[in-house]
């Protein structure tokens, strides 16, 4: 049975018993009230009256059960219909929740239920499920661009491999230690790119072992690892601030603070640049802030840079060190993993400033 033909019996099967009840109750009052039998008595010709028995409740029984019946047939067809009535009115958001999730499951994920009246359990339903699928609009929409970006990508370097394995063999003569280096240097960025497509998909599934991790030792270290790098370009780190433990993957924080510091050096000035990377604790989360000097910014371009694929500008791309695109990408899910915020905001002399806040990690108490 459906649930509208549940909730029918249900109501006329309430409404049944209360008639019942009541029918009892009427009948209880009568029985205590009125006596079983009573006399009669009639005047005869010497005004002396004659006795007689008369039955009452027997009677009463006889008026009562037809008219106690009439009712109750009344009580149940009023039931049902009107049970039925208000189920319908009861379970139509609910049947709009369900129209929604079947229009959702065929894949019209555009669609709202917007259910309007009093904030009720259904219309909190329908509120969160309105909310679910604008998320999932908005994650599917991602991961389309996302596939369509690392399509156009992944093809880029196989085209250029391609091309180069048939100079090599149209022109047996030509330079090969060219080709191969070319080759290399192709056959690495794809390698980085397939990489870091790996390490963005396994910080989404949120797959890795939490640890209490020292924010301020990850920014050594990544400004260590990365020294050369910006001695090449010129740039100067400079590293500081509190102990600041978080909670989470050592190896996904240290990858995101390296890909911040890496992203800090190589979008950055020519020369004399400036890279500062500092870690700070507060209430209840530790924040890790990597700025640096370079170019001044449009403000409208910042939101678009923790998508993939997008750079800052287009004089590092396809350098040596310009990355695959997927720096601040990875950065910002690495960072939504651990349930952070991370934030970019342009600096008025040029440069950026990315500030990662991430839930502090308390020591258990010592009893």
């Amino acid at each position: 049975m459906s649930v509208r033909v549940k909730l029918t019996l249900s109501y006329a099967g309430f409404l049944m018993l209360a008639g019942v009840l009541l029918m009892a109750a009427v009948w209880v009052f009568l029985l205590r009230y009125v006596p079983d039998r009573a006399m009669l008595y009639e005047p005869d010709d010497g005004d002396r009256l004659n006795g007689g028995v008369f039955p009452i409740r027997s009677v009463l029984l006889e008026v009562f059960a037809p008219r106690a019946t009439a009712v109750m047939a009344f009580l149940l067809v009023f039931g049902l219909v009107g049970g039925w009535l208000l189920a319908g009115r009861m379970l139509a958001p609910l049947t709009r929740i369900t129209h929604a999730t079947r229009t959702a499951a065929s894949g019209e994920l555009a669609h709202r239920i917007r259910l309007e009246g009093r904030k009720d359990e259904f219309r909190e339903l329908a509120d969160a499920f309105d909310g679910m699928l604008e998320r999932l609009e908005a994650h599917v929409a991602a991961q389309r661009r996302f596939a369509a970006n690392a399509s156009h990508e992944l093809r880029t370097p196989l085209a250029v491999s391609k091309a180069l394995l048939e100079v090599a063999r149209a022109d047996p003569d030509h330079d090969t230690g060219e080709i191969i280096d070319r080759l290399h240097t192709v056959n690495t960025r794809a390698i980085d790119l397939t990489e870091a497509l790996l390490l963005l998909s396994r910080a989404e599934q949120r797959s890795f072992t939490r640890e209490p991790v020292d924010l301020s030792l990850l920014a050594e270290e990544a400004a260590e690892t990365l020294l050369l790098l910006a001695e090449a370009h010129g740039v100067t780190l400079e590293t500081g601030g509190d102990i600041s433990r978080a909670f989470g993957s050592h190896a996904l924080l240290l990858q995101l603070t390296t890909n911040l510091v890496q992203n800090a050096i190589v979008h950055n000035l020519t020369a004399q640049g400036t890279v500062w990377v500092t870690t700070a604790v507060r209430s209840r989360s530790v924040v890790l802030t990597v700025e640096n000097t370079g170019e001044v910014l449009d403000p409208e371009l910042i939101p678009t840079l923790t998508e993939p694929f997008q750079r800052g500008t287009e004089r590092q791309r396809g350098g040596r060190h310009g990355g695959v695109g997927l720096g601040l990408a990875i950065a910002k899910t690495i960072t939504h993993a651990h349930d952070g915020t991370l934030t970019l905001a342009p600096r008025p002399t040029g440069g950026i400033l990315v500030t990662v806040e991430l839930p502090a990690a308390h020591p258990p108490a010592e009893g």
